[in-house]
This record gives C-alpha cells, sequence and structure tokens, in this order.
C-alpha cells in the first residue's frame, strides 16, 4: 500500500507551483484528478515545445500519476460535476489568481457547504498586504523573496537563480502543508484552507541570508570576500558571489580544462577540522604553523589569497580527480556537474532520481523521480496523462454518472 493510498485530490493547478505539489502527492500514491479546459488544457502543454503537436516536456514533467479530466467549470452542467468531485476527494488544490474560484461561485464557505472535511490549498504570488493582487511567475516571487538580491557577485546586479525555488519551492512548501492537514483531520474530522504564498516559500529558503541581515546591526560579515577586501558593508545583505553561505568559507574554483569547458569548476570548503589537510594536498605545509593562516580567524581577511592558492593547485587537476585526492582526506569538495552529466549519471538512474518514462505520442524522455524516498512506500513514476484521457473514467467511478449521463454532458459542452 503507497503512504497516500485512498487520498483524492482535485487538482485545478496549472504551469508549475501548483503541479509540483500534486505531483509529489501522486508519487506517494495519491489519487490525483487533473481537471483541465476541454479542448485546451494546461497552459504548459503547448509551451516550450521541443516537438511539434504533442505534450512539452515543461508539461510532461511535472504532471506524472495524474489522471485528466476535461470539465467546463462555467457551464451549469459542468458546475454540476464539478460539485459531485468536490464532495467525493480529500483535497483540492489550485493556483489561479486571488477569487477566480469565487468568481466561479465556489467560495470556501460553499465547499465546505459541500464538504466539510475538504483540505483547500492554494499558491498565490503573495501574502495578506500591499502586493497580494499582484501578478506573480517564478522569477518575480525570487525577486520579491529576498533571493535576487543576495544572488550574484559583489558589485554586480541582483541575479535569479536557475533552480525554480519560487514556483517548485512553494509547491513543495504546499505539499508538507497539505499532507500536515490531512493527518489532523484525522483527530478533528474537518478540513480547513491550506495557503503558501511564493513570497513567502522563497524567503523561508533564503532564511541565512535574513540571519545575515541581523548580523550586519553587529559588525562585518566576516566570512564574506568583501571583509578581506576592505569593502564596506552597507545596510542590507549583500550578493557575496560563491562564498558559502554556512561558518565554513568556501568558493568555486576552476580546475584543469576550464578553459574550454563551461563547468571545468569545483566547490572547495576550507573546513577548519581539516586545514592541515588542505595545506599539505595544496603544498602550503608552511600555513600550517603560520599565525597568519593556522587558525579560522586569521584566515578570513586572507581569504582571497587562501583561495588563489588552492586555484593554482586545483587547475592542474581535473574536478573529479579533485574529488578522487580530497575525499579520503575529508575535504569538503563537490564538482560543478552540467545536466548533460547528471543525465548520464547511472547512479542516479538506479536510485530513481533520474527516470526513463515511455509516452505514446512523444516516445521515451528522461524525467525526474521522488527525491524522497519511502522504504516502505516506494514511488513508481507514471507517464503524465493526455488531455482528457481519463474523463470518461473518472465520471464513472468518482463521479457516478452513467454512460448517458457522459455523452449528454459531452452533447452540452460540460466535458
Amino acid at each position: 500500500m503507497k503512504a497516500l493510498e485512498g487520498v483524492k485530490i482535485l487538482d485545478f493547478t496549472h504551469v508549475q507551483s501548483g503541479p509540483t505539489c500534486t505531483q509529489l502527492l501522486a508519487w506517494f500514491g495519491a489519487d490525483v484528478i487533473k481537471v483541465e479546459r476541454p479542448g485546451v488544457g494546461d497552459a504548459t502543454r503547448g509551451q516550450l515545445q521541443d516537438m511539434p503537436n504533442v505534450d512539452s516536456l515543461y508539461f510532461t514533467m511535472l504532471n506524472h500519476n495524474k489522471r485528466s479530466v476535461t470539465l467546463n467549470s462555467k457551464s451549469d452542467r459542468g458546475k454540476e460535476i464539478l460539485t459531485r468531485l468536490i464532495k467525493e476527494c480529500d483535497v483540492m488544490v489550485e493556483n489561479f489568481a486571488p477569487g477566480a474560484l469565487d468568481r466561479m461561485g465556489f467560495s470556501w464557505e460553499r465547499i465546505q457547504e459541500i464538504n466539510p472535511r475538504m483540505i483547500y490549498a492554494s499558491v498565490k504570488g503573495f501574502g495578506p498586504g500591499p502586493y497580494e493582487d499582484c501578478k506573480v511567475y517564478e522569477n518575480v516571487a525570487q525577486c520579491a523573496g529576498g533571493a535576487a538580491s543576495t544572488t550574484g557577485m559583489l558589485g554586480g546586479v541582483p541575479t535569479v537563480t536557475g533552480a525554480q525555488i519560487g514556483d517548485s519551492g512553494t509547491g513543495l512548501h504546499l505539499a508538507f502543508g497539505i499532507v500536515t492537514a490531512l493527518y489532523q483531520r484525522t483527530h478533528s474530522g474537518k478540513g480547513q484552507r491550506v495557503s503558501c504564498a511564493m513570497q513567502d516559500g522563497v524567503l523561508n529558503l533564503c532564511r541565512v541570508k535574513l540571519r545575515d541581515q541581523q548580523r550586519l546591526d553587529h559588525g562585518p560579515l566576516k566570512e564574506y570576500s568583501q571583509f578581506g577586501e576592505g569593502v564596506e558593508f552597507g545596510e542590507a545583505t549583500p550578493r557575496a558571489g560563491n562564498d558559502s553561505g554556512g561558518g565554513q568559507p568556501g568558493r568555486i574554483l576552476k580546475c584543469k580544462g576550464w578553459e574550454v569547458d563551461p563547468d571545468a569548476y569545483t566547490y572547495f570548503i576550507t573546513q577548519a577540522a581539516v586545514w592541515k589537510n588542505i595545506c599539505d594536498t595544496i603544498g602550503k605545509e608552511e600555513w600550517k604553523e603560520d599565525s597568519d593562516f593556522a587558525t579560522p580567524d586569521a584566515r578570513l581577511p586572507r581569504l582571497n589569497e587562501v583561495f588563489d592558492a588552492i586555484e593554482d593547485w586545483t587547475m592542474t587537476k581535473t574536478k573529479f580527480e579533485v574529488l578522487e585526492i580530497c575525499n579520503p582526506l575529508n575535504i569538503p569538495v563537490g564538482p560543478i556537474l552540467s545536466m548533460k552529466e547528471l543525465a548520464e549519471e547511472p547512479s542516479l538512474r538506479e536510485t530513481g532520481t533520474i527516470v526513463e518514462v515511455e509516452h505514446p505520442e512523444r516516445g521515451t524522455y528522461l524525467t525526474v523521480g521522488n527525491p524522497v524516498k519511502l522504504s516502505d512506500s516506494p514511488s513508481e513514476v507514471v507517464r503524465s496523462p493526455l488531455l482528457g484521457e481519463h474523463t470518461d473514467e473518472i465520471l464513472r467511478e468518482v463521479v457516478g454518472l452513467s454512460d448517458n449521463d457522459i455523452a449528454t454532458a459531452r452533447d452540452e459542452g460540460a466535458i
């Protein structure tokens, strides 16, 4: 039995934040019913298409293990069907613009009347406040949540990260909230609202930068490169390039082949506990006893000199050779792995972190699998549904319509 087997989720989400949430729940065994507009579907089916007339990878990689039903929820018949779906499901998830469901006639109060046990979960761009009606996309959330202002090189422009911390990050937060609400319902017997704003989700992931904002009140941030460079700190947490965000200084350094390979780099952390091993490895044995380098505090004003010396060594080795040499010495390093290298990594295939999926229209493609592994509830990645593929099945099994009822609904344009 899968962890969430028996839980029915009515999925009104689209694009990325909501589908990330519902896909994770589907991987754990929930029956996720994706509601889409007849003839149109989720907008991402047609966005960033790499092959003509088939669902895009943008859509397929966010909608595995789901069933698709098409429904015109603006029609009277469509509203009747939606009402019955709400009555039969445990969770309803949406990431519409604020007030969209209310205008359809399905306010939170109305949903509670239909199904008092319903968990109603929403992703919005912002919580209550001056920005709550603003339209939000991934990069807007990163900018409004503190990520962009603290990412990038010192003196450079604010920078967004390639990781989708606004959309997918908020979807993961929302999934945690839904499971928590489901657990509380086992005690209370009642449903509740679950909401997660993208700004809030990004800020939660940027907590170390909020930490540093408060530390600035008590002096300079000595682990930041600008401290050693004599650059004055301002009033806000600065951009710190590739400096480590923790108490152990670290940077991205060039490796052998960097002139032709854009990913021939390694991350190297000068952890205090293995400082002597680092000195021996890079040929700076004298630094082990030198008062200017022997202690973490002494090294902070000299980090540029330290990492320049380490880089002189890493440039003589490939990023994988650096790992092979440093790992047995407990020196924390990590090769910069490209998406191509990750896609071809056998160990990620073996763990199900990267999965090959067969699709009836586009053939075989790669996708990410469930990053969370449960020993008693293994996840299986099932291809994304075609538009409306399960409409008749869901209307029979969940809603209880007869074949004649389904035919009538189709004739009326409700499905």
